[in-house]
């Protein structure tokens, strides 16, 4: 078990739901399917986009996820070279209707539910608590999401996605939408754990109790069998820096994957 601890003592009361996100966190090692679409999306565009700039925004709902990649000095530039003048709110949309059958007919290729995070859901669950889960996508790729893990032994209590509510992450109201679904407040009673910077806003910003995993999602931004094949030095050197990423956005907790929070969790219930 590997967790790092930042601020806020003890818990003010056992936690009761944890909101969970998907891709990165309990699905998809790696968060490889919405990297991969979103290059392809801007390579059909005629714009050369990287992996590590598709990255960048990863969490956000999918439209503005596309606007804040645009908003990157060197691929706008790049979109402005090929072209010939600056994007707008127009291209966003635009890209954001291309990216949609791009992203779901990639989505159940990478789908593989992350082991020791089923491990970790299955013990909450019997332990009495509530797990929910939010994400990035469409109703529809939610749906296909989550109806996929179930199959593969991962079942959530409920769910939510960007396009339920006013606003995606970094915005709160996808966790205050489990909140009301599971019937389950306040704040102090919530956990909220996700493997991006956008996730750790929208904890912070919704007061909960908040998490980052590092290596199964996006800030390692691998496969597991490239994480496991990884130099031990460089893996190092890389989680470390995600751990300082995540905790300068806020997070309360870091670790390397969900299977070591429940440990963690007890720990601080303990306290």
């Amino acid at each position: 078990m590997k967790g790092i601890a930042n601020g806020r003592g003890a818990l003010e009361r056992p936690i009761r739901l944890i909101v969970c996100d998907l891709a990165g966190t309990t699905v998809d090692f790696g968060s490889r399917a919405p990297a991969g679409a979103f290059v392809e999306l801007f390579r059909h565009a005629g714009v050369e986009c990287s992996e590590a700039e598709a990255r960048v925004p990863m969490g956000m709902h999918k439209r503005d996820h596309i606007r804040e990649m645009l908003k990157q000095p060197a691929l706008a530039e790049r979109w402005r070279i090929r072209m010939g003048r600056s994007w707008t709110e127009e291209d966003v949309e635009h890209l954001y209707q291309r990216f949609l059958p791009l992203q779901t007919a990639s989505l159940l290729a990478f789908n593989q539910v992350i082991s020791c995070a089923s491990e970790a859901v299955v013990q909450w669950r019997a332990e009495g608590r509530k797990v929910m889960a939010t994400t990035g996508y469409n109703r529809e790729m939610t749906r296909l999401v989550v109806e996929d893990a179930a199959r593969q032994g991962l079942v959530f209590d409920g769910y939510c996605c960007a396009e339920d509510v006013a606003a995606g992450r970094p915005a709160p109201w996808m966790i205050y939408r489990c909140m009301e679904a599971s019937g389950i407040y306040p704040p102090s009673a919530v956990l909220a754990v996700g493997d991006t910077i956008a996730d750790i806003e929208s904890g912070r910003n919704a007061g909960v109790w908040t998490v980052g995993v590092t290596r199964t999602g996006n800030m390692l931004g691998v496969s597991e069998e490239e994480a496991e094949g990884m130099d031990a030095e460089e893996r190092r050197r890389r989680l470390e820096l995600a751990a300082l990423k995540m905790k300068e956005a806020g997070a309360h907790i870091v670790c390397e994957s969900l299977g070591d929070l429940p440990e963690l969790l007890r720990e601080m219930e303990l306290r």
